[in-house]
């Protein structure tokens, strides 16, 4: 993936993860949920993760908000790297 996208993983049980590298050789994990009313996110795009139904949007690189109507932010999903793969923590 390259430096500043991100992509929707599959997870066990129908779930997904949102998988962001926001820098080269940094990823960071989030649930793709919005804060807001629960909508999926999109990957990150021109440096911003967006939510289609209403607009937030989020920092790929903390999940903070940058621009409502959510008022919180991603909730972060622990990953670490391991040789090529990134596994939950």
């Amino acid at each position: 993936m390259p430096s500043g996208s991100g992509l929707l993983v599959d997870m066990p049980g129908n779930a997904q993860l949102l998988v962001v590298q926001p820098r080269s050789g940094e990823f960071r994990a989030f649930n793709p949920s919005c804060p807001h009313v629960g909508s999926f996110v999109n990957p990150p795009a021109g440096g911003v993760i967006t939510c289609p139904l209403h607009g937030s949007a989020f920092d790929p690189s903390s999940g903070a908000v940058r621009k409502g109507p959510a008022t919180s932010g991603l909730v972060e999903v622990a990953v670490v790297r391991s040789g090529d793969d990134l596994v939950l923590a």
